[in-house]
Parts: structure tokens; C-alpha cells; sequence
């Protein structure tokens, strides 16, 4: 999966503090998350599937900071 090309959004939960997260549409339909601090760093892609396990899981509290 790529994300060149593609419009990133940030996220509504993000704060005025510079730590974002943004996420874009893939083409095909799956997702793409990035820092916005490094716009040109690493994307993590997910199929559609994946994606949405992903926000279950951090939704039902699976990803909380140590």
C-alpha cells in the first residue's frame, strides 16, 4: 500500500500542542497513519479490516500508556 498522493486529515482528538495524528484514505480503501511532525517519516497502512480492529482496540482501551 502507498500513501503518496493522498489528503492527510488530522485528527479531531488532537490538541494545539504539535503532537498529531493524522490519517488519510487509501486508495482501494484502507488507512494510513503518520505524525504530523514528520509528514515525510513512516506511515503505518492498514487494510480496511485491520483498520478497524485498530480503532476498536484503542477505543476499547487495548493500547494505554504504561
Amino acid at each position: 500500500m502507498s500513501a503518496a498522493g493522498v489528503e492527510w486529515v488530522k485528527s479531531s482528538y488532537s490538541g494545539n500542542n504539535g503532537d498529531c495524528v493524522e490519517v488519510a484514505t487509501l486508495p482501494g480503501g484502507g488507512r494510513a497513519l503518520r505524525d504530523s511532525k514528520t509528514p515525510d517519516g513512516p506511515a503505518l497502512a492498514f487494510g480496511t479490516t485491520e483498520f478497524d480492529a485498530f480503532v476498536r482496540g484503542v477505543a476499547g482501551g487495548g493500547f494505554r500508556r504504561a
